[in-house]
């Protein structure tokens, strides 16, 4: 699913595989959030399966956030300060 992450940086860099797989394990575990809460019956369940869904999903955002960071160009972020004057 993240191949286009795993071609740009090569694998010999350890924190952005563990990364990779730490964004792995986050999708597995919103996806399994997701099917407690489609299973749940009762409502105070329900209320508990929301907030782990919630949990989840900004765990995830904050993984491939910093995923994307970590695969940026460093002239995208400052153009200014790697050119010559």
């Amino acid at each position: 699913m993240f191949q286009f992450l795993k071609k740009q940086i090569p694998h010999t860099t350890t924190a952005y595989s563990l990364l990779l797989e730490d964004l792995e394990k986050a999708r597995h575990d919103l996806a399994l959030a997701y099917d407690n809460f489609d299973n749940a019956m009762e409502p105070d369940l329900i209320d508990c399966c929301i907030y782990q869904v919630n949990a989840m999903h900004m765990r995830y955002k904050f993984l491939l956030a910093e995923a994307k960071q970590l695969n940026e160009d460093p002239y995208a972020k400052k153009p200014l300060e790697l050119s010559e004057p």
